[in-house]
């Protein structure tokens, strides 16, 4: 973990040289990468929305055509992408079989560059209103675009970037058919593909959900048992990891430590109450997520219950639901059985999001 005092001083700094450059780009194509409004996609047959999930959120200047998720999907894995052109763009820290998240606890970039925080998983990302640990991001073009030329990420020029695209078979006339005859591959164009893309990774399809939409056989006794566990009144756990993406979308301290480097949310809002806080992140496919929490610093599902079962650690903003459980070893048997159902192996092994530059 890099001292808090630089994670601050990088912040700050980045985040006012970012809020430049976006903003001027903005002006510039005279639309907006933030979205402040966005029309749901029911009728759009690109996306396939699971039973008890809303329509998927489109925004109303970078709608969903099946042109950009196809553009979208080779520019995910495209290591031309990488300054050096030898790293495979965001599929080297978001990989489909952990979710489109990471197996290690700080995802390397561009030279080897550890980033601060463990990433994200890009699931369900087209429902959340809020993106990263500390909830800085509002729309997924945002990461897409910053990650191209962020010295820690790809690292990109993103001029020698759009002359790599734009002298690849293929490319030109995809960036024309996905955003109309006059356009060129460029950086903008790249983060609005890769986003439309991200939005089709919708993930509903586990034990459980077939479980709770009448498949009794779905989950055995002991899911069912850690089911019961799991929103009850005794753990808590649902009060935070809610609703279809068993997120609540808001920012608790969850007591990983009593030391906190890393200020969280304090360093978007400025509020010492807070500091330490994170978002919760949605639960779907836990299992093939670890490492755990922002840092990584929880190795397996079982720890975790550990964790959250001996209250944590103190410190002034930690959350009051967070207290010790005094659950007992078949609890905590069940309870990781229940996390174990929420795993959708269908989207993980699922064709439509592996890499098409391997079949070329």
């Amino acid at each position: 973990m890099k001292p808090y005092i630089n994670i601050r001083n990088i912040q700050n700094k980045t985040a006012l040289v970012l809020t430049l450059i976006y903003f001027t780009l903005l002006l510039s194509c005279n639309t907006a990468l933030n979205t402040p409004q966005s029309r749901n996609s029911s009728n759009n047959e690109n996306i396939s929305v699971p039973q008890g999930f809303p329509p998927v959120p489109e925004p109303p200047d970078n709608p969903i055509t099946l042109e950009k998720i196809e553009l979208g999907r080779r520019l995910f894995y495209e290591k031309k992408l990488s300054k050096n052109g030898d790293m495979p763009s965001c599929s080297h820290c978001m990989k489909q079989e952990n979710a489109f998240a990471d197996n290690t606890n700080f995802s390397k970039g561009n030279n080897n560059e550890p980033e601060y925080r463990r990433n994200m998983s890009l699931i369900n990302a087209a429902y959340r209103k809020n993106l990263f640990w500390d909830g800085r991001g509002k729309a997924i073009e945002q990461p897409a675009y910053r990650s191209l030329f962020l010295p820690f990420i790809l690292g990109s020029d993103t001029n020698v970037l759009q002359k790599r695209l734009e002298e690849t078979p293929d490319y030109p006339e995809m960036f024309r058919k996905a955003f109309g005859k006059d356009a060129k591959p460029s950086a903008y164009y790249v983060s609005k593909a890769i986003a439309t893309f991200v939005r089709t990774f919708i993930s509903g399809n586990s034990a459980y959900d077939k479980y709770i939409h009448g498949d009794s056989s779905a989950m055995d006794k002991s899911a069912i048992s850690g089911k019961e566990l799991f929103f009850s009144d005794k753990t808590k756990c649902s009060r935070c990891h809610s609703g279809f993406l068993f997120t609540d979308g808001l920012f608790h301290n969850t007591a990983i430590t009593a030391h906190y480097f890393d200020f969280g949310r304090y360093y978007i809002t400025g509020k010492n109450n807070d500091k330490g806080k994170f978002l919760t992140p949605t639960l779907r496919n836990i299992e093939v997520r670890k490492p755990y929490m922002h840092d990584g610093s929880i190795l397996s599902l079982e720890e975790v219950i550990e964790h959250y079962n001996n209250g944590g650690k103190n410190w002034y903003t930690k959350d009051t639901l967070i207290k010790p459980l005094n659950l007992t070893v078949q609890d905590k048997k069940d309870l990781l059985s229940f996390l174990k159902s929420l795993t959708d192996h269908e989207f993980l092994s699922n064709p439509k999001y592996k890499n098409p530059n391997s079949m070329r």
